[in-house]
């Protein structure tokens, strides 16, 4: 089978970049100087003198040679400034008092010997310095050295592990991603165990300058797929991506699409078995959410809890998604189109409680169904953003108040009312965020379609959306796949599950170098 063709960058992407932020200030330079004072006085500057600035002056042991200790209160362990870095050189080379050292000598000395901490680099430009201090870590500057060391000393203050609020699942684990790129990357190797687990590295924001991984498992993922993401990030000039949401915008192959092309979750289980079946991840500094590529419109209806469930109770579940996927989007749109164009497609008894429960109501059934539809919208929303321990009451009480007044006042039908509930419950089914919102998004305008046409507009609509999802593609894998292109060995784990002693192999769309899932044979042996 021939692979599947990959996008090149767009050519938004190809536009050139414009170079790294200089420093603005002239009247200090980018190198390090061999005079301490004069390195000290650049950073001054280059910081504008910031209280929570601390340089510590001293000399090493027992030599006339001084040096300094720099660093952000704030952003530090001071418990391993003062007792693994300052107290260790402060007490350096005691014994050999007598004996004369020369600069780099004793530079070499403090790397190798004295300073007792894991990740410890050498700065040869201001920029560095500047980069090491803002993100935590310490910098020593000695007397004599063209060149500095940054030690690695971060303390962030970070949020506790918790169970996602966003995914909440009845069977699964309880951890979700925080706001530390090290917690997160530690939360991934906890579940692959893997030496082929590849973290690739940037720095995103020519302000920000924030960090950004790159994950992906060598020898099972397609390398065309990581040269894509790798060449789209690299694409990137912002000065801040303060959330993923802006490297997902960016990197996506069609940002006019309601669809996403990127899966975004909380979830470490997660994230690690879209790696295991040959995805890559992006995960970004100062967002809980990691990005997943690439993504297709069967994954947007599967969970992470469609594995962990016997296959039977998880295909039945599965199924009732796509049940909902359907009445979330098309319900609203065929009463319309039933009870204004094609009443003669309603069965009789139906039609006449329609018609009952229709009089009086002063809207035809399209601005009926617009008005509840919208309304609806619009408690979700404020059920959202209103304080956690009232937004679900005002979004049910609020919804049951509205709803029964209105069929009270006969604004709207009692039908139109059970038709909104029944669409809303079911959107709330869809186990991707965004996909769900693509959907509300569609439910208005196949009700617009309608509205015009009757059931010709809404088959001419679903015609047109087909028409684009056949023709979007998520870094370069079809949206539509395995549908169509069709993959039937894929077909094992879309709509229904089959069980896992029968998907032997990882997704067949994704063309990764290794196909077979170790551990899973065709037929479970008896003993």
């Amino acid at each position: 089978m021939d692979r599947i063709p990959f996008y090149k960058i767009n050519r938004r992407r190809k536009k050139k970049l414009r170079k790294p932020v200089q420093q603005e200030h002239d009247d200090f330079s980018n190198e390090l100087f061999t005079e301490i004072d004069a390195n000290l006085l650049n950073v001054k500057k280059l910081l504008d003198e910031p209280n929570d600035l601390i340089i510590r002056e001293f000399k090493i042991g027992n030599t006339d040679h001084r040096c300094a200790v720099v660093y952000l209160e704030g952003l530090t362990d001071k418990m391993l400034i003062n007792n693994h870095i300052i107290n260790n050189i402060q007490n350096a080379l005691e014994e050999n008092e007598n004996e004369s050292y020369r600069a780099i000598d004793l530079i070499n000395q403090l790397h190798n010997k004295v300073l007792s901490v894991g990740k410890v680099e050498i700065a040869i430009s201001l920029d560095k310095v500047s980069n090491a201090l803002l993100s935590g870590d310490t910098v020593l500057i000695v007397n004599g050295i063209d060149h500095a060391i940054t030690i690695e000393s971060k303390e962030w203050k970070d949020r506790a592990i918790e169970e996602p609020i966003s995914e909440a699942l009845i069977r699964g684990p309880r951890d979700g991603f925080v706001e530390n790129i090290q917690t997160n990357i530690a939360l991934i190797r906890r579940r692959i165990r893997d030496s082929n687990l590849r973290l690739k590295s940037y720095q995103i924001g020519r302000r920000s300058k924030k960090d950004i991984v790159v994950a992906y498992i060598d020898g099972v993922v397609n390398q065309q797929i990581v040269k894509v993401v790798n060449q789209r990030l690299k694409s990137i000039d912002l000065d801040d991506a303060q959330e993923s949401g802006f490297i997902e915008e960016w990197i996506e192959d069609n940002f006019l699409s309601p669809f996403p092309q990127l899966s975004h979750t909380e979830r470490p289980d997660k994230v690690s078995a879209d790696l295991m079946q040959g995805k890559v991840a992006i995960l970004l500094d100062g967002t809980p959410f990691v990005l997943v590529a690439p993504f297709t419109f069967g994954n947007s209806l599967q969970s992470p809890e469609d594995h962990y469930e016997r296959w039977i109770v998880a295909s039945l579940i599965r199924l009732l998604r796509y049940i909902g996927a359907f009445i979330a989007v098309f319900l609203p749109s065929l009463y319309i189109a039933l009870v204004s164009f094609h009443p003669g497609l309603i069965p009789s008894k139906l039609a006449f409680s329609i018609a009952a429960s229709r009089e009086g109501v002063p809207f035809p059934a399209y601005m009926e169904a617009f008005l509840m539809e919208l309304t609806m919208e619009l408690l979700r929303e404020a059920g959202i953003r209103l304080p956690k321990p009232i937004g679900q009451t005002i979004g049910i009480v609020g919804g049951l108040v509205i709803g029964e007044a209105a069929v009270a006042a006969g604004i709207v039908s009692p039908i139109m009312v059970i038709i909104v509930a029944v669409t809303a419950v079911s959107s709330f089914s869809m186990p991707s965020y965004s996909t769900a919102f693509a959907f509300r998004i569609l439910r208005f305008g196949f009700m617009g379609a309608a509205a015009l046409f009757g059931l010709y507009g809404i088959i001419l609509g679903y015609i047109i959306v087909n028409i684009h999802l056949v023709n979007l593609k998520s870094f370069g894998v079809p949206y539509s796949t395995p549908f169509a292109p069709g993959f039937t060995q894929d077909w094992k784990d879309l709509i229904f599950r089959a069980p896992i002693t029968a998907l032997s192999k990882r997704p067949e769309y994704l063309q990764t170098e290794d196909t077979e899932r170790i551990g899973i044979t065709k037929g479970r042996k008896s003993p």
